[in-house]
């Protein structure tokens, strides 16, 4: 199982999502941690400024991202919709 460290903006940006989208988020952490590459989650690495990091799906357009510490830990850096993070 993968620990997870969550940024103080992670959890900023968490907190102001909705119930629904904080449950879900709950959940796919959840499935992450038993196995951070689960076809649900649809785990990517990313480009650009996020070059370094990687991304994974919480609902259709709500995407967490994330790099890796090592190969037992995570960092959660946000959570938020396609537009939010990346433009």
């Amino acid at each position: 199982m993968i620990s997870v460290i969550y940024t103080k903006n992670f959890l900023k940006s968490l907190k102001k999502k909705d119930k629904f989208i904080q449950n879900k988020a709950r959940e796919r952490i959840r499935i992450f941690r038993e196995d951070p590459f689960n076809v649900l989650l649809n785990n990517h690495s990313l480009a650009g400024e996020y070059c370094n990091e990687r991304s994974f799906n919480v609902t259709g357009d709500v995407r967490i991202i994330f790099y890796l510490i090592n190969e037992d830990t995570a960092c959660f850096t946000d959570i938020g919709t396609h537009p939010e993070l990346y433009e």
